[in-house]
């Protein structure tokens, strides 16, 4: 099959399917990872998804989601945060890596280093996915939404450190050996990259002050910027953490009035263009027989996962929520289908984890994705409204 010709039912079946989905209060990019799932059973185009083109494509996917993710980083909230939601995010996300590591460790058989980084990139995050549940029951500035989108926002931070390692892991094993000459590139290629960064937000004013050109010349302007950070990530093996940085340096760049065009012409291109191909990529590397066979150990990573989510939320948040709210916070920073997916792929693509492992991961994290079905259940069942919250986190 032609390569345009399987895009067009690539994005057929991520329309229809993720219509459906959204019925459900399950986001629509979801019905992309289902048609990968769909293509691990059976491919009747392998050579389209084995091409380079195809491959180029849906890499292009994962550096323009992670484009989008340093575009919504803002650099200033997550240093004002409370205390609180420092503490807090802090706990869950290493009490989750403790236990995941664990299993990862003694059930999968991987060093201490590869479990514990795999659980660490595991226990992220989604948040963008809990936000329109959130905004539904008017949650979103009361304490509950605003602990789990705080919590969600500050991981980006774990987020970025698992990527930067997995990004120099990946590179060493490319090499073979520890290249210690390739190590030195890599930390001075991210030098460059925080330079270019720091550079962009110190010349902001200087820009601003130009007479500013059309919304298509700015995008032009955008595209520039990202494709050059990953240009210099490349030399590092390191394109993942070019476009996040590219997305913080723009993102600080650009007046708001400016960025949020950009950011809506940004997140088009991505979601609508890139982001399906990079999901059907991600899940047709899935080995399902694996999954067949040791369907238990899913069920175990889902057990495990959860609970230490739930656990550590009602540790950090029974003063502050409440028993209820603290249970609905565990249960919704379950969430993942964040950019723990594109560490995963790293891992998996340079041989870190094997397929057993990464099949497991995502399969876990595709069943987490149904975890906003049971939050809106629960907060009706419950009767969380905004009222009902004890007010004790105003900031």
């Amino acid at each position: 099959m032609d390569i345009i010709l399987f895009l067009a039912v690539v994005y057929l079946f991520t329309f229809f399917v993720g219509i459906l989905l959204e019925k459900i209060r399950i986001p629509w990019i979801f019905a992309s990872l289902i048609f990968g799932l769909l293509l691990a059973a059976y491919n009747p185009f392998p050579i389209v998804t084995n091409s380079e083109t195809f491959k180029f494509l849906a890499n292009l996917g994962m550096l323009f989601l992670l484009l989008m993710i340093g575009l919504e980083i803002d650099l200033k909230e997550m240093i004002s945060k409370s205390k609180f939601f420092m503490k807090a995010t802090t706990f869950i996300i290493l009490f989750e890596t403790l236990f995941g590591s664990l299993v990862i460790h003694f059930v999968f058989g991987y060093s201490w280093f590869i479990s514990v980084l795999a659980a660490m990139s595991f226990a992220t995050v989604g948040e963008a996915v809990l936000i329109p549940i959130l905004d539904e029951f008017k949650l979103v500035n009361k304490p509950l939404g605003k602990t789990i989108i705080g919590i969600g926002v500050l991981d980006d931070v774990f987020e970025i450190a698992t990527l930067t390692i997995a990004c120099i892991m990946a590179g060493v094993v490319v090499k073979k050996a520890v290249d210690y000459s390739h190590i030195e590139i890599t930390m001075f290629s991210l030098i460059i990259l925080f330079i270019l960064a720091f550079a962009i937000i110190k010349l902001r004013k200087e820009i601003r002050k130009l007479r500013a050109p059309s919304i298509e010349a700015i995008f032009l302007f955008v595209m520039f910027l990202f494709c050059l950070f990953v240009a210099v990530g490349e030399y590092a093996d390191a394109a993942a953490i070019g476009a996040i940085l590219a997305g913080v340096g723009i993102k600080n760049f650009l007046s708001e009035k400016r960025l949020e065009t950009i950011l809506s012409e940004v997140k088009t291109t991505a979601y609508g263009i890139f982001a399906p191909l990079f999901f059907v990529w991600v899940g047709s590397g899935v080995s399902i027989n694996y999954l067949i066979t040791y369907p238990l150990l899913v069920i175990l990573v889902v057990i495990v996962s959860g609970a230490a989510k739930a656990i550590s939320s009602y540790i950090v948040g029974r003063k502050e929520l409440g028993f209820k709210e603290s249970i609905i916070m565990g249960i919704s920073l379950t969430v993942r289908f964040s950019s723990s997916i594109v560490v995963m792929k790293i891992l998996y693509d340079s041989g870190l984890i094997k397929v057993g492992l990464y099949s497991v991961l995502i399969a876990s994290t595709a069943v987490f994705i149904i975890v906003p079905i049971f939050i809106s259940y629960l907060i009706t069942r419950w009767k969380i409204s905004p009222a009902k919250t004890r007010g004790l986190i105003t900031s």
